[in-house]
């Protein structure tokens, strides 16, 4: 047996239907889209959504919610993250980001209450959840609450410097 010898095994090359050959090749006259109209036309199809006349369900139905295009999401840090960090340090995000919590100092993060806190630390964030405050408290430490529009502010400025 040559390559050349080789072939197809039977139904696994389907042949193309040819259409609008006459009325004696069986799909001949409206090449088997039935009668005229729009969807005997070639090109775009029906648009599911239109109704023909009457109101949309779209428009129907009432506005509900909102979601915003630029969403704030925030980085999520835990207590228990912050055991890297001394005693008596200061938690910001430029520390935060040496240390492999957060991967940019100028995204918002947050602080959540998992886990325990057993020494005081200065924890500078965008937001702290009541659990969270309550343990820093606890420990000893201070929390400091950073503006974003003032971020936002001086980022603008130093965006203009770099110009």
């Amino acid at each position: 047996m040559q390559i050349h010898d080789i072939k197809a095994p039977k139904g696994a090359r389907k042949r193309k239907r040819i259409v609008g050959r006459g009325p004696s090749s069986g799909s001949g006259k409206t090449s088997g889209r039935g009668q005229t109209g729009q969807k005997s036309r070639a090109g775009r199809g029906m648009i599911n959504s239109l109704e023909g006349g009457q109101m949309p369900l779209i428009r129907r139905l009432p506005k509900v919610g909102f979601r915003s295009k630029r969403p704030m999401i925030y980085k999520i840090i835990k207590l228990s993250d912050l055991a890297k960090f001394k005693a008596g340090d200061i938690v910001d995000a430029q520390s935060l980001k040496t240390n492999g919590l957060i991967k940019s100092i100028y995204r918002p993060y947050k602080v959540l209450g998992n886990g325990e806190i057993k020494y005081a630390l200065t924890i500078k964030a965008y937001g702290f959840s009541k659990s969270a405050a309550e343990k820093i408290t606890k420990a000893g430490g201070q929390m400091e609450t950073i503006d974003r529009k003032a971020v936002k502010a001086t980022q603008a400025k130093e965006q203009d410097k770099n110009k």
